[in-house]
Protein backbone atom coordinates (compact mmCIF):
# COMPACT_ATOMS: atom_id res chain seq x y z
CA UNK A 1 0.00 0.00 0.00
CA UNK A 2 1.64 3.31 -1.07
CA UNK A 3 -0.06 5.19 1.79
CA UNK A 4 1.07 3.64 5.07
CA UNK A 5 -1.25 3.17 8.04
CA UNK A 6 -0.55 1.70 11.46
CA UNK A 7 -1.20 5.02 13.24
CA UNK A 8 1.76 6.88 11.72
CA UNK A 9 1.52 10.67 11.81
CA UNK A 10 1.03 13.51 9.35
CA UNK A 11 -0.72 16.90 9.49
CA UNK A 12 -2.53 19.60 7.55
CA UNK A 13 -0.28 21.96 5.63
CA UNK A 14 -1.32 25.47 6.74
CA UNK A 15 0.93 26.61 9.57
CA UNK A 16 1.23 29.94 11.44
CA UNK A 17 5.02 30.16 11.07
CA UNK A 18 6.87 32.93 9.24
CA UNK A 19 10.20 31.08 9.14
CA UNK A 20 10.18 28.48 6.33
CA UNK A 21 13.09 26.51 7.79
CA UNK A 22 11.40 26.20 11.18
CA UNK A 23 8.10 25.20 9.59
CA UNK A 24 9.76 22.48 7.52
CA UNK A 25 11.67 21.32 10.61
CA UNK A 26 8.41 20.91 12.54
CA UNK A 27 6.65 19.22 9.61
CA UNK A 28 9.59 16.82 9.39
CA UNK A 29 9.07 15.64 12.97
CA UNK A 30 6.06 13.67 11.70
CA UNK A 31 6.29 10.24 10.11
CA UNK A 32 4.90 11.59 6.84
CA UNK A 33 6.27 15.10 6.28
CA UNK A 34 4.75 17.68 3.94
CA UNK A 35 5.64 21.11 2.60
CA UNK A 36 4.01 23.78 4.79
CA UNK A 37 1.81 26.58 3.52
CA UNK A 38 2.67 29.80 5.37
CA UNK A 39 0.17 32.60 4.61
CA UNK A 40 1.75 34.77 7.31
CA UNK A 41 5.03 34.71 5.39
CA UNK A 42 3.41 36.44 2.42
CA UNK A 43 0.17 36.35 0.44
CA UNK A 44 1.63 34.13 -2.26
CA UNK A 45 1.82 31.34 0.33
CA UNK A 46 -1.96 31.43 0.82
CA UNK A 47 -3.50 28.12 -0.32
CA UNK A 48 -6.02 29.78 -2.65
CA UNK A 49 -3.40 32.04 -4.20
CA UNK A 50 -1.07 29.09 -4.80
CA UNK A 51 -3.87 27.25 -6.62
CA UNK A 52 -4.58 30.32 -8.75
CA UNK A 53 -1.19 30.57 -10.46
CA UNK A 54 -1.65 30.77 -14.26
CA UNK A 55 -5.44 30.44 -13.94
CA UNK A 56 -6.90 32.77 -16.59
CA UNK A 57 -9.08 35.60 -15.35
CA UNK A 58 -7.51 35.87 -11.88
CA UNK A 59 -7.20 39.34 -10.40
CA UNK A 60 -4.64 39.14 -7.59
CA UNK A 61 -4.08 42.17 -5.35
CA UNK A 62 -1.04 41.60 -3.15
CA UNK A 63 -1.50 44.89 -1.29
CA UNK A 64 -5.13 44.40 -0.32
CA UNK A 65 -4.66 40.61 -0.19
CA UNK A 66 -7.64 39.80 -2.37
CA UNK A 67 -8.15 37.14 -5.01
CA UNK A 68 -10.94 37.72 -7.50
CA UNK A 69 -11.97 36.79 -11.04
CA UNK A 70 -12.83 38.73 -14.18
CA UNK A 71 -14.75 37.03 -16.99
CA UNK A 72 -13.41 39.51 -19.52
CA UNK A 73 -9.87 38.76 -18.39
CA UNK A 74 -10.60 35.03 -18.57
CA UNK A 75 -11.67 35.37 -22.20
CA UNK A 76 -8.50 37.33 -22.98
CA UNK A 77 -6.16 34.86 -21.26
CA UNK A 78 -7.65 31.39 -21.72
CA UNK A 79 -6.07 30.77 -25.14
CA UNK A 80 -2.63 31.51 -23.71
CA UNK A 81 -3.22 29.01 -20.91
CA UNK A 82 -4.48 26.37 -23.34
CA UNK A 83 -1.30 26.82 -25.39
CA UNK A 84 0.65 25.54 -22.36
CA UNK A 85 -1.70 22.65 -21.52
CA UNK A 86 0.85 19.96 -22.44
CA UNK A 87 3.70 21.58 -20.51
CA UNK A 88 3.88 20.04 -17.00
CA UNK A 89 6.17 22.72 -15.58
CA UNK A 90 3.53 25.36 -16.35
CA UNK A 91 1.20 23.74 -13.80
CA UNK A 92 3.72 23.36 -10.99
CA UNK A 93 4.00 25.88 -8.15
CA UNK A 94 6.70 28.40 -9.01
CA UNK A 95 9.24 29.73 -6.49
CA UNK A 96 7.38 33.05 -6.45
CA UNK A 97 4.23 31.32 -5.22
CA UNK A 98 5.98 29.15 -2.63
CA UNK A 99 9.53 29.35 -1.42
CA UNK A 100 8.61 26.64 1.10
CA UNK A 101 7.61 24.09 -1.54
CA UNK A 102 10.88 24.50 -3.40
CA UNK A 103 12.93 24.28 -0.21
CA UNK A 104 11.10 21.03 0.62
CA UNK A 105 11.98 19.66 -2.81
CA UNK A 106 15.68 20.21 -2.09
CA UNK A 107 15.65 17.84 0.92
CA UNK A 108 16.24 14.10 1.03
CA UNK A 109 12.97 12.26 1.82
CA UNK A 110 14.01 8.86 0.51
CA UNK A 111 14.05 7.18 3.93
CA UNK A 112 10.51 8.24 4.86
CA UNK A 113 7.50 5.91 4.87
CA UNK A 114 5.84 8.49 2.58
CA UNK A 115 5.71 12.22 1.90
CA UNK A 116 2.75 14.40 1.07
CA UNK A 117 1.78 17.45 -0.91
CA UNK A 118 -1.45 19.36 -1.29
CA UNK A 119 -3.41 21.79 -3.44
CA UNK A 120 -6.68 23.56 -2.91
CA UNK A 121 -9.42 21.65 -4.70
CA UNK A 122 -11.75 23.08 -7.35
CA UNK A 123 -14.89 23.05 -5.21
CA UNK A 124 -13.36 25.20 -2.49
CA UNK A 125 -11.46 27.34 -5.02
CA UNK A 126 -14.65 27.83 -7.00
CA UNK A 127 -16.63 28.80 -3.91
CA UNK A 128 -13.98 31.20 -2.66
CA UNK A 129 -13.10 33.07 -5.87
CA UNK A 130 -15.77 35.64 -6.76
CA UNK A 131 -16.35 37.19 -10.18
CA UNK A 132 -17.24 40.71 -11.24
CA UNK A 133 -20.92 40.03 -10.41
CA UNK A 134 -20.11 38.85 -6.85
CA UNK A 135 -20.84 35.26 -7.84
CA UNK A 136 -18.61 32.28 -7.08
CA UNK A 137 -17.00 30.98 -10.26
CA UNK A 138 -18.09 27.46 -9.28
CA UNK A 139 -21.54 28.39 -10.58
CA UNK A 140 -20.27 29.55 -13.97
CA UNK A 141 -20.99 26.79 -16.47
CA UNK A 142 -18.34 28.12 -18.86
CA UNK A 143 -15.54 28.33 -16.30
CA UNK A 144 -16.27 25.31 -14.09
CA UNK A 145 -15.28 22.47 -16.51
CA UNK A 146 -12.03 24.27 -17.34
CA UNK A 147 -11.34 24.80 -13.62
CA UNK A 148 -11.69 21.07 -12.85
CA UNK A 149 -9.28 20.10 -15.62
CA UNK A 150 -6.83 22.86 -14.71
CA UNK A 151 -6.70 21.84 -11.03
CA UNK A 152 -6.31 18.16 -11.92
CA UNK A 153 -3.24 19.01 -14.00
CA UNK A 154 -1.76 21.01 -11.13
CA UNK A 155 -2.26 18.15 -8.67
CA UNK A 156 -0.81 15.55 -11.04
CA UNK A 157 2.29 17.62 -11.74
CA UNK A 158 3.01 18.14 -8.05
CA UNK A 159 2.41 14.46 -7.26
CA UNK A 160 4.77 13.41 -10.05
CA UNK A 161 7.48 15.70 -8.72
CA UNK A 162 7.08 14.45 -5.15
CA UNK A 163 7.26 10.83 -6.32
CA UNK A 164 10.77 11.47 -7.61
CA UNK A 165 11.71 12.16 -3.98
CA UNK A 166 9.76 9.26 -2.45
CA UNK A 167 7.79 6.63 -4.40
CA UNK A 168 5.08 6.60 -1.72
CA UNK A 169 4.23 10.28 -2.14
CA UNK A 170 0.55 11.20 -2.12
CA UNK A 171 -1.61 14.32 -2.24
CA UNK A 172 -4.32 15.92 -0.15
CA UNK A 173 -6.90 17.78 -2.21
CA UNK A 174 -7.95 20.38 0.34
CA UNK A 175 -11.71 20.77 0.08
CA UNK A 176 -13.29 22.65 3.01
CA UNK A 177 -16.02 23.73 0.59
CA UNK A 178 -17.37 20.17 0.30
CA UNK A 179 -19.42 20.65 3.44
CA UNK A 180 -21.44 23.33 1.59
CA UNK A 181 -21.68 21.53 -1.74
CA UNK A 182 -25.15 20.09 -1.35
CA UNK A 183 -26.84 23.03 0.32
CA UNK A 184 -29.37 25.04 -1.65
CA UNK A 185 -27.12 26.66 -4.21
CA UNK A 186 -28.44 28.45 -7.24
CA UNK A 187 -27.28 27.10 -10.56
CA UNK A 188 -25.43 24.00 -9.38
CA UNK A 189 -27.62 21.05 -8.48
CA UNK A 190 -26.77 17.91 -6.52
CA UNK A 191 -26.55 15.62 -9.54
CA UNK A 192 -24.17 17.92 -11.40
CA UNK A 193 -22.02 18.36 -8.30
CA UNK A 194 -21.69 14.62 -7.70
CA UNK A 195 -20.81 13.99 -11.35
CA UNK A 196 -18.24 16.80 -11.39
CA UNK A 197 -16.46 15.70 -8.20
CA UNK A 198 -16.35 12.05 -9.29
CA UNK A 199 -15.08 13.05 -12.74
CA UNK A 200 -12.45 15.32 -11.22
CA UNK A 201 -11.04 12.48 -9.13
CA UNK A 202 -10.83 10.29 -12.23
CA UNK A 203 -8.48 12.87 -13.79
CA UNK A 204 -6.07 12.64 -10.85
CA UNK A 205 -3.34 10.03 -10.57
CA UNK A 206 -3.18 7.76 -7.52
CA UNK A 207 -2.74 7.90 -4.63
CA UNK A 208 -5.43 10.56 -4.39
CA UNK A 209 -7.35 11.78 -1.39
CA UNK A 210 -9.35 14.58 0.17
CA UNK A 211 -8.78 16.60 3.31
CA UNK A 212 -11.45 18.69 4.99
CA UNK A 213 -12.19 19.84 8.51
CA UNK A 214 -15.95 20.27 8.19
CA UNK A 215 -18.96 17.98 8.19
CA UNK A 216 -19.99 17.08 4.61
CA UNK A 217 -22.26 14.37 3.22
CA UNK A 218 -20.15 11.47 4.51
CA UNK A 219 -21.97 8.83 2.48
CA UNK A 220 -21.14 10.74 -0.70
CA UNK A 221 -17.56 11.47 0.31
CA UNK A 222 -16.73 7.94 1.46
CA UNK A 223 -18.22 6.59 -1.76
CA UNK A 224 -15.79 8.49 -3.96
CA UNK A 225 -12.98 6.60 -5.68
CA UNK A 226 -10.13 7.93 -3.54
CA UNK A 227 -7.34 6.41 -1.48
CA UNK A 228 -7.20 8.58 1.63
CA UNK A 229 -9.61 10.72 3.65
CA UNK A 230 -8.28 13.23 6.17
CA UNK A 231 -10.76 14.78 8.59
CA UNK A 232 -11.32 16.48 11.95
CA UNK A 233 -12.55 13.63 14.14
CA UNK A 234 -12.07 15.74 17.28
CA UNK A 235 -15.10 17.82 16.27
CA UNK A 236 -17.04 15.39 14.07
CA UNK A 237 -16.67 12.08 15.94
CA UNK A 238 -20.33 11.50 16.73
CA UNK A 239 -21.57 12.24 13.24
CA UNK A 240 -18.79 10.41 11.40
CA UNK A 241 -19.01 7.22 13.48
CA UNK A 242 -22.69 6.89 12.58
CA UNK A 243 -21.66 6.13 8.95
CA UNK A 244 -20.18 2.71 9.75
CA UNK A 245 -21.44 1.01 6.59
CA UNK A 246 -19.84 3.62 4.33
CA UNK A 247 -16.65 3.62 6.39
CA UNK A 248 -16.41 -0.16 6.07
CA UNK A 249 -16.85 -0.04 2.30
CA UNK A 250 -14.17 2.64 2.08
CA UNK A 251 -11.73 0.55 4.13
CA UNK A 252 -12.58 -2.64 2.22
CA UNK A 253 -11.55 -0.84 -0.99
CA UNK A 254 -8.16 -0.11 0.59
CA UNK A 255 -8.93 3.42 1.77
CA UNK A 256 -6.87 5.06 4.53
CA UNK A 257 -8.42 7.35 7.15
CA UNK A 258 -6.43 10.17 8.76
CA UNK A 259 -7.93 10.73 12.21
CA UNK A 260 -7.47 14.41 13.12
CA UNK A 261 -7.61 14.17 16.89
CA UNK A 262 -5.34 16.75 18.57
CA UNK A 263 -6.83 20.27 18.65
CA UNK A 264 -4.52 23.08 17.57
CA UNK A 265 -6.60 25.99 18.87
CA UNK A 266 -5.23 27.31 22.16
CA UNK A 267 -8.30 26.91 24.42
CA UNK A 268 -9.35 23.34 23.54
CA UNK A 269 -5.72 22.21 23.44
CA UNK A 270 -5.16 23.40 27.01
CA UNK A 271 -8.11 21.28 28.18
CA UNK A 272 -6.82 18.03 26.64
CA UNK A 273 -4.14 15.48 27.41
CA UNK A 274 -2.93 12.28 25.77
CA UNK A 275 -5.08 10.05 27.95
CA UNK A 276 -8.28 11.92 27.12
CA UNK A 277 -7.53 11.94 23.40
CA UNK A 278 -6.66 8.25 23.43
CA UNK A 279 -9.96 7.52 25.15
CA UNK A 280 -11.84 9.65 22.62
CA UNK A 281 -10.31 7.78 19.68
CA UNK A 282 -10.90 4.38 21.20
CA UNK A 283 -14.54 5.23 21.90
CA UNK A 284 -15.00 5.86 18.16
CA UNK A 285 -13.20 2.67 17.22
CA UNK A 286 -15.21 0.69 19.80
CA UNK A 287 -18.43 1.99 18.26
CA UNK A 288 -17.26 1.02 14.78
CA UNK A 289 -16.15 -2.42 15.94
CA UNK A 290 -19.62 -3.05 17.34
CA UNK A 291 -20.93 -2.27 13.86
CA UNK A 292 -18.71 -4.86 12.20
CA UNK A 293 -15.41 -3.09 11.51
CA UNK A 294 -12.47 -5.16 12.76
CA UNK A 295 -10.18 -3.10 15.02
CA UNK A 296 -6.88 -4.48 13.72
CA UNK A 297 -7.99 -3.97 10.11
CA UNK A 298 -9.05 -0.42 10.89
CA UNK A 299 -5.76 0.50 12.58
CA UNK A 300 -3.73 -0.96 9.72
CA UNK A 301 -5.39 1.64 7.48
CA UNK A 302 -5.31 4.59 9.85
CA UNK A 303 -3.03 7.60 10.29
CA UNK A 304 -3.12 10.20 13.07
CA UNK A 305 -2.90 13.97 12.72
CA UNK A 306 -3.78 17.21 14.47
CA UNK A 307 -7.47 18.03 14.09
CA UNK A 308 -7.19 21.26 12.09
CA UNK A 309 -4.90 24.02 10.97
CA UNK A 310 -4.79 27.15 13.10
CA UNK A 311 -3.58 30.69 12.37
CA UNK A 312 -5.37 32.61 15.15
CA UNK A 313 -3.74 31.51 18.41
CA UNK A 314 -2.49 34.35 20.65
CA UNK A 315 0.78 32.45 21.14
CA UNK A 316 1.52 32.27 17.41
CA UNK A 317 3.03 28.91 16.51
CA UNK A 318 3.59 27.60 20.07
CA UNK A 319 0.34 25.66 20.50
CA UNK A 320 0.56 24.26 16.98
CA UNK A 321 4.04 22.95 17.71
CA UNK A 322 2.78 21.46 20.97
CA UNK A 323 -0.01 19.73 19.03
CA UNK A 324 2.56 18.23 16.64
CA UNK A 325 4.54 16.90 19.60
CA UNK A 326 1.39 15.51 21.18
CA UNK A 327 0.27 13.67 18.05
CA UNK A 328 3.69 12.03 17.85
CA UNK A 329 3.48 11.01 21.50
CA UNK A 330 -0.05 9.70 21.08
CA UNK A 331 1.00 7.71 18.02
CA UNK A 332 3.94 6.14 19.85
CA UNK A 333 1.74 5.27 22.82
CA UNK A 334 -1.00 3.68 20.76
CA UNK A 335 1.35 1.86 18.39
CA UNK A 336 3.01 0.26 21.38
CA UNK A 337 -0.38 -0.63 22.88
CA UNK A 338 -1.61 -2.26 19.67
CA UNK A 339 1.75 -3.79 18.69
CA UNK A 340 2.02 -1.81 15.44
Amino acid sequence: MPIPGNLLTTAMAVMPHQDPERAIEIASTLDIPFWPQLPRLNYYEDMYVQASEHFPGIVLDLVEKTLRFSMDKFIDEVEETLAHFEEPAYFDISPAYSVVYHRFLELDHSNRAAIRGQLEGPISFGFNVIDQDERPILFNDSVRPFMFEFMAKRINVQLSRLKTLNPNAFMFIDEPGLQFLFSALSGYNDMAAQKDVAGFLEMIERPRGIHLCGNPDWDFLLGLDMDVLSMDIYTNAEVFSSYAASIKRFLDRGGVIVWGIVPTNFEPFEKENIGLLEHRLEAIWDALQKKGIDRDFLLSQSLLSPATCCLVNPDGEKTVEKAFRMINSLSARMREKYHL
